[in-house]
């Protein structure tokens, strides 16, 4: 059969990139012309009386007005300027001498306090705006973006926090040519409503007892007060620091740290054994439940052979058992660090891909600002413990005393 069919010589054919050209030009242009119309009400107001207007009430004049190329999420426009014959015409739409709108800024400071490295911005920027930012220009953005944060990391400390987990982060640093670790120490709280509040965050240099104690004396001057419970990993200085600054303190070191140090006397083929050993004893009743049944594990330890691992549960296991004096519902949460580790680990994540940084203080603010992100999620808007027990508590061993 002969094909008839003719060919559609009249069929509109649509070439896309061109539509989005014309589309992307004709949103440029109402941008560039809402701009400008804005700036000349502002410069009518400053003058108190539109352009050409006689008026008596005029209090200055326009002296023509000069061009300035802003980038912004629609392109690049090009907007005038007016200038003013006795006044400084500053513009609360366009920061003067501005080259890029606020929301493109936020987003360069955004990405890279996300962990985005410098030179991935600069591409992301080229790609997605047309305009390849400098890491210049990213620095000193995040120049501007650290004076808030730095503000919220000195601020004082309000309420009283019962349990405070503490912790550090070791990064790289290049410093005189080569790579040295930075510490970055960092401490959360339980405040008396049962919520999580990041209470420092502070360049340690090194995570040992100068460090901590330092770290420690800025919590207490900034306020820190209540404290009846310090969780933390058993590390280099710490335990003399707390009962330095905060004599009244327990210490509970947390039981998963304490663990994997048992972990390191004990063969790979007996460690699933051993731990649920450990974990048997932390799932007694009270304290002196477990005391009992820690001296069970101590001596199975030995019938195994594991005599280094049996001398540490002997010597430091008392040192995990602090949770007991406060209320059951609590000590899922007070008798490890786990909350602090996980915070923690979602610093390291963003900070990464940074590699080593160039300083300690742009260490200290990259993870300053990543908890502090964290800290205006629901991580810190949702209750996290009843205090209420800690109250009853204490209320009902004055009842028993009198």
């Amino acid at each position: 059969m002969k094909d008839t069919t003719k060919p559609l010589s009249k069929v509109i054919r649509i070439d896309e990139s061109e539509i989005r050209g014309h589309l992307d030009e004709m949103v440029r242009g109402t941008v560039e012309e809402t701009l400008n119309a804005m700036l000349d009400a502002e410069a009518d107001e400053m003058c108190n009386a539109q352009r050409y207007e006689h008026s008596p009430d005029r209090v200055d004049t326009r002296a023509g007005s000069y061009k300035r190329r802003l980038h912004t999420k629609a392109g690049e426009v090009e907007v005038k300027i007016p200038k003013l014959r006795k006044q400084t015409f500053e513009t609360a739409i366009i920061e003067r001498y501005r080259r890029r709108d606020i929301s493109i800024e936020e987003a360069i400071v955004q990405m890279y306090l996300a962990g985005v490295s410098v030179r991935r911005v600069e591409d992301i920027t080229e790609a997605l705006w047309g305009t390849r930012v400098s890491s210049g220009t990213v620095s000193n953005l995040n120049k501007k973006v650290y004076k808030h944060i730095e503000r919220w990391r000195i601020q004082p400390i309000e309420g009283s926090f019962a349990y405070v987990y503490l912790d550090g982060i070791v990064l790289k640093r290049s410093w005189g040519g080569e790579v040295k670790n930075v510490s970055v120490l960092a401490a959360i709280g339980v405040d008396s409503e049962g919520y999580r509040r990041i209470l420092g965050v502070s360049e340690g240099h090194k995570e040992d007892k100068a460090g901590w104690l330092g770290f420690l004396k800025e919590l207490k001057k900034r306020g820190l007060t209540g404290v009846r419970l310090m969780i933390s990993d058993a590390c280099l200085g710490l335990v003399e620091s707390i009962a330095e600054v905060f004599p009244d303190a327990d210490w509970q070191r947390c039981a998963v740290h304490f663990y994997r140090n048992v972990f390191s006397h004990v063969p790979r083929g007996k460690m699933r054994e051993v731990a649920a050993m450990l974990k048997a004893i932390h799932a007694q009743e009270n304290r002196e439940a477990a005391e009992s049944k820690s001296k069970d594990v101590i001596s199975k330890l030995r019938d195994m052979k594991l005599k280094a691992a049996a001398d540490l549960v002997e010597k430091s296991i008392h040192e995990t058992f602090a949770y007991f004096a406060y209320p059951p519902q609590h000590w899922l949460k007070i008798k490890t660090n786990n909350p602090m580790e996980r915070l923690l680990k979602e610093a390291r994540r963003r900070t990464k891909v940074v590699g080593a940084f160039p300083d300690g203080n742009s260490a200290l603010m990259l993870v300053a600002a990543r908890l502090r992100h964290v800290s205006s999620t629901t991580w810190g808007t949702r209750k996290y413990m009843n205090m209420k027990l800690l109250n009853e508590m204490d209320q009902e061993a004055i009842y028993s005393v009198a």
